[in-house]
């Protein structure tokens, strides 16, 4: 009995280390599990590496723009310096034109070499005339953009090598290009005027400056709204508020209201600053008052989670030695906490960058062709720039549409970057 029982001892010990084939099928199951998450994380970086690489390679064109300068010859009398809207400047740009190319002349041919140079060439000779008004009576050089078509030639979008008819210019506009080309007068300069321009409604005119301006006013209203506001609701709620119904029916509801629809904020926008307050429709202060709305909750929630994070110990040995509640979260909770607030702040804000939706509904998608002056004037937002110009038919927006989408991803990254080195510079440990 004994031996029997010291037999079967010896076996239950013996399957206690002996190697379990279960233990190696766990074992191969964990390295399937990491061959996965390895697997799962390069497909997504090659579906993001393509994604920017697409958008990229569309936008490469944007970044310079095909330029063409002429000799022009301002005669005396011909526009007053002092004001610039007096003289035809086109007349005068349109004579140079006609000097380069005399065998021009029946008015089809004329309009037909008139859509090669953009329109845009009697404000560069204007600003050249009212900044130097010596240079009336002489002749002088004026750089100023090619029109569309002649910049999608110069950079091969447009294959010159298809007939006629499948392409946007004819046989003489290359001719007179290819001219142009020999007399050495096209040039193809970085593309500043992608970024200092503002909006026109031909692309190699449009630029970005009024979006960018837009979404600076828009922005800095929302964190002078939103950065206070959630603060104080999200250390009252943490730190001074009950703990009953009432508080846990208001923590849900800013947990709700973080997932709500950006569209819903600005249908709140439409209802409440434009119909009911009759604030300006497009300004800027009323984008960033949506914004705002929808950031709230961002913020209140990254800033109960800084707070939470800071030990009770702290709260104990302020109040210990005598600092009253509010001391003690004015003076030791909030400064512990700042690094995580401002990281949610940031994130919060990012979010508000990239958000389209509402800020169409309250018509900051208007056709503004001057940057906003203060933050009551209509304007755009770089999302809904990218709105406008994706919509538009003319191909050369198709560039600057993929231009203006890596602007923002820059903003984008450029602020996140932000956040995660505010949170590694300035985190606390424990």
């Amino acid at each position: 009995m004994s031996d029997t029982t010291s037999q079967s001892g010896k076996a239950k010990v013996r399957a206690w280390y002996e190697p379990d084939a279960k233990l190696s099928r766990r074992h191969s199951a964990d390295k399937r599990l990491r061959a996965y998450g390895i697997a799962a994380i390069i497909f997504a970086l090659s579906m993001l590496a393509t994604l920017v690489g697409t958008i990229a390679i569309t936008a490469a064109p944007a970044v310079t723009q095909t330029m063409v300068t002429l000799e022009v010859e301002v005669p005396e009398g011909a526009v007053d310096p002092s004001d610039p809207r007096g003289g035809s400047y086109q007349r005068i740009l349109n004579d140079s034109i006609m000097r380069i190319f005399p065998e021009v002349d029946t008015p089809r041919e004329k309009r037909e070499l008139r859509k090669l140079f953009s329109n845009g060439g009697q404000y560069a000779l204007r600003d050249k005339v009212v900044d130097d008004p010596s240079l009336i009576g002489r002749t002088f050089d004026v750089t100023f953009p090619l029109a569309d078509i002649g910049d999608q030639l110069h950079k091969g979008v447009i294959d010159r090598n298809l007939p006629p008819d499948y392409r946007r210019v004819s046989d003489m506009q290359i001719g007179w290009y290819d001219r142009l080309v020999e007399q050495g007068r096209i040039s193809a300069p970085l593309n500043w005027g992608m970024i200092f321009n503002a909006d026109s409604r031909f692309p190699e005119l449009a630029g970005l400056w009024g979006a960018l301006v837009g979404s600076f006013y828009a922005l800095l209203i929302c964190f002078f709204v939103s950065f206070p506001v959630g603060i104080s609701a999200a250390v009252y709620l943490e730190e001074f508020a009950p703990k009953n119904r009432l508080t846990d029916l208001i923590e849900v509801n800013i947990n709700n209201l973080a997932a709500v629809p950006s569209i819903v904020f600005g249908l709140l926008g439409l209802a409440v600053f434009l119909n009911f307050f009759g604030m300006p429709r497009s300004a800027p202060i009323v984008g960033g008052l949506v914004l705002s709305l929808m950031t709230l909750p961002t913020i209140i929630i990254a800033t109960r989670a800084a707070l939470k994070a800071v030990p009770p110990s702290i709260r104990e040995a302020a109040i210990g030695v005598g600092a009253s509640r509010m001391q003690t979260v004015g003076h030791h909770v909030l400064p512990l906490a700042m690094p995580g607030i401002m990281t949610g702040t940031i994130i919060g804000l990012a979010q508000a960058l990239g958000e389209t939706a509402p800020l169409l509904l309250i018509g900051m998608n208007a056709f503004i062709t001057a940057a906003p002056d203060s933050m009551f004037n209509p304007s755009t937002a770089l999302p809904t720039q990218i709105y406008i110009w994706a919509d538009s038919p003319e191909r050369g927006f198709t560039s600057r549409t993929s231009a203006a989408i890596i602007v923002l991803l820059g903003f984008l990254v450029c602020m996140n970057a932000i956040a995660i080195y505010m949170r590694k510079r300035f985190e606390r440990r424990w």
